[in-house]
């Protein structure tokens, strides 16, 4: 398969062993779990393997055997960023440290009260986003764009356990009402955000060239923000060690309907992020769609 099918791994039971990890003995011993976890994943996953594994042998460049040892990694530091998210979640937030790149961006995109767009990726750990933008001292609300294919039952229980989030939901639908509801966001000076590297089977998508092989991209966030009048910028969560998160923002050059020169500009900016942090690529499937043949 060389589109995301929307749907993560896990069960419930496996989230409710680390969340007692988490709340009775630490963070960090929840982590130490992890290379249990991570092992299985490495063991099993043949087809995410294939996946990740051309993602360090083919795009990044690394040997036959530093490939193998970066998915293990990999299964590894995706663990963290999902047990940092509940434990933030749970109320741990001041276990954490946190650094802002950019935040003035947000600030004067906030002033100007034109709404504006965010475009993230599925690298780091974006949804915490707004633990971040809570340290701002303005008043906003996100609109988040997203699919709603998770497993019901994590989700359920995740809810239960962890504080309501701040950020809005706005799910796409087959009738396109999500467009109506994207407008009336940012015509009541909200954020909107897109994670603009998975696409879906059937859903319109450009091509781009990523870490020198051509992709597709959904073209619906470079389409949408590329004609809306509004601030664009890319903002991306990076977990860094000790517990310590980094948040870059970026402001996009945008010219009006030119939404392949936008998907351009994001695609070099995703590549910084990979080129800085190359463990924190979470996208386990063909991405590049050369691996159905195989």
């Amino acid at each position: 398969m060389s589109e995301w099918d929307g749907k993560s791994k896990g069960t419930v039971l496996g989230y409710k062993i680390f969340v007692f990890f988490i709340k009775k003995i630490g963070i960090k011993s929840a982590y130490l779990i992890l290379y249990f976890v991570a092992s299985y994943y490495f063991i099993f996953l043949k087809k995410n393997n294939a996946s990740i594994f051309y993602y360090f042998r083919k795009r990044l460049g690394y040997s036959y055997f530093k490939s193998k040892q970066m998915v293990f990694k990999s299964y590894y530091t995706f663990g963290q960023t999902i047990i940092d998210k509940i434990a933030i979640g749970a109320g741990l937030k001041s276990k954490f440290t946190y650094e802002h790149d950019g935040g003035e961006i947000i600030i004067k995109l906030l002033e100007e009260k034109k709404g504006g767009v965010l475009i993230s990726a599925h690298i780091g750990n974006f949804e915490i986003a707004e633990h971040f933008f809570s340290e701002i001292d303005v008043n906003f609300q996100i609109n988040l764009v997203t699919t709603d294919l998770e497993h019901s039952t994590i989700k359920n229980y995740l809810e239960s356990i962890t504080q309501k989030p701040t950020i809005k939901f706005i799910i796409i639908a087959d009738d396109l009402s999500h467009i109506f509801e994207i407008n009336a966001a940012l015509a009541r000076n909200e954020l909107v955000c897109f994670t603009g590297d998975r696409y879906f089977e059937g859903v319109k998508s450009l091509s781009e060239n990523l870490l020198g092989q051509e992709a597709l991209f959904p073209a619906g966030p470079f389409l949408i923000a590329s004609r809306l009048k509004v601030p664009v910028v890319f903002v991306y969560v990076m977990k860094e060690p000790n517990l310590h998160y980094h948040l870059y923002t970026r402001e996009a050059k945008v010219k009006h309907r030119d939404d392949k020169a936008l998907l351009r500009e994001y695609t070099e900016s995703v590549e910084k992020m990979i080129e800085k942090y190359p463990l924190q690529w979470f996208n386990y499937f063909d991405f590049w769609n050369q691996l159905k043949n195989k």
